[in-house]
């Protein structure tokens, strides 16, 4: 039975199933974050200590990045219907990912550049308030890492699981992750340097432990902004569509002459697969094992195959 016109319309909505959680965990971590900042720079400005300010000033640049990702949820929530988004809004949360991976990467240059000021030209650091104020800024990261959840690592996107969450797929979440874990080790390196300038007067220790700071703070900006741009460019999953591939060719007389596979969303992938020497129906079938696949088009192509594979006659 050949479905109905009701049956065959269908919106185009591809947000991840844990689009409103994720959007309440963000905000509950930007306001611990701006709640953080506010303390920082009220106790560097009760205390004199320049340490405090600068790290609080850094976690505003954080808090502003975590914003963004909580607006990019928001948005495309609110956009998620509308028709002149051909695709929908997935990508919403990859664009800002994008954009939180270059502040982070800034972020590391700057602390960078501080860190070898501070070899050139040491400064008096007041070690007890400071060391306290990043105890708790150490606690107040932790506590954001367990709200954005234990699911999210800078190089998720490294490996290929068919059968992984979709978490690491939503990149706007995952910079979310990325600057806490960010936070969280700028707060161990500043306890450790204050402990050692404190105890062993290893003065030298703070703007060391920045330089190593900084360059795993960059590292991550780059896993993140490579993993952002590739959903963005619309690049291939090599492994889902060899899978398609196998799929639709292992049938006798199916050849597969022109596909395109590309990210919409968390919630999955698109694909336009051309096909010679089989039906839609067919194809459609075939590819149901596919559960990445949330848009499928199928054409299906007039001609016959030569011997050599792939050429049309």
């Amino acid at each position: 039975m050949q479905p109905g016109v009701d049956e065959m319309v269908h919106d185009h909505i591809f947000l991840g199933h844990d689009h409103e959680r994720n959007t309440r965990r963000v905000l509950w971590v930007v306001v611990l974050t701006l709640a953080m900042m506010i303390g920082e720079i009220v106790a560097g400005l009760l205390f004199n200590s320049m340490a405090l300010l600068a790290d609080g000033f850094h976690m505003a640049t954080h808090a502003g990045a975590l914003t963004v990702a909580a607006v990019a949820y928001l948005l495309a929530r609110r956009y998620a219907a509308e028709r002149r988004f051909t695709f929908g809004t997935g990508k919403i949360g990859d664009l800002a990912g994008f954009a939180s991976a270059l502040v982070l990467g800034i972020v590391a240059l700057g602390i960078a550049v501080e860190s070898i000021l501070r070899f050139v030209d040491p400064r008096p650091v007041a070690f007890t308030e400071a060391t306290a104020i990043a105890v708790l800024g150490l606690g107040v990261n932790l506590l954001s890492a367990v709200l954005l959840g234990k699911d999210h690592h800078p190089h998720d996107h490294d490996t290929h699981d068919h059968d992984a969450d979709e978490h690491p797929h939503d990149n706007n979440l995952r910079s979310a992750y990325v600057h806490v874990l960010a936070d969280a080790l700028t707060s161990v390196l500043a306890i450790a340097a204050l402990l050692g300038g404190r105890f062993l007067g290893w003065t030298w220790l703070d703007p060391a432990m920045g330089l190593v700071g900084a360059t795993v703070i960059a590292v991550w900006s780059w896993s993140l902004m490579r993993a952002a741009s590739t959903v963005l460019l619309d690049v291939a999953d090599p492994h889902v569509e060899a899978e398609i591939r196998d799929l639709v060719e292992g049938e006798k007389g199916a050849h597969i002459v022109d596909l395109h596979l590309w990210r919409v969303g968390p919630a999955g992938l698109a694909a336009i697969v051309s096909v010679v020497g089989d039906n839609a129906d067919g194809v459609r079938r075939r590819l149901q094992p596919v559960h990445e696949i949330v848009h499928l088009t199928v054409e299906v192509t007039e001609g016959t195959l030569s011997p050599s594979a792939g050429r049309l006659l």
